[in-house]
């Protein structure tokens, strides 16, 4: 898996999610672009075919849906750092039983409930 955590989630989780999964993942902390503009966000995951890990649905599903293609959005609740990262987890494991999860996700938007209830749809849409 290739991700890219926003800076709305905590860094330690990419780090945790690295060392104990093996996940390839970026976070604005550790690779520069703090405070970046989610378009800009949006436009280096898309070039670094990254899929992005995020609780601020509305702006990147709107920055998304105007993209012909993307690599996929998961979103998660607000949530801790513990909680959000074994809700990440869930996320993908959910995802693997789909398929390999960077094909499924093409111009996908999963959205995880704090539950475990996962809601995989097309985005764009439209």
């Amino acid at each position: 898996m290739r991700l890219f955590l926003d800076e709305c989630l905590s860094p330690r989780v990419a780090n945790e999610l690295m060392a104990e999964e093996g996940y390839y993942v970026v976070h604005p902390r550790n690779q520069g672009g703090l405070g970046e503009a989610d378009h800009t966000v949006l436009a280096r995951c898309i070039e670094h075919d990254l899929i992005i890990v995020t609780e601020n649905a509305r702006d990147f599903r709107a920055l998304a849906s105007r993209t012909d293609i993307h690599p996929g959005m998961i979103i998660l609740p607000c949530l801790g750092r513990v909680q959000a990262k074994a809700l990440i987890k869930v996320a993908i494991d959910y995802l693997e039983e789909l398929g390999e999860p960077a094909n499924v996700m093409v111009n996908k938007v999963l959205e995880a409930e704090a539950d475990g209830t996962m809601m995989l749809y097309d985005l764009p849409e439209g």
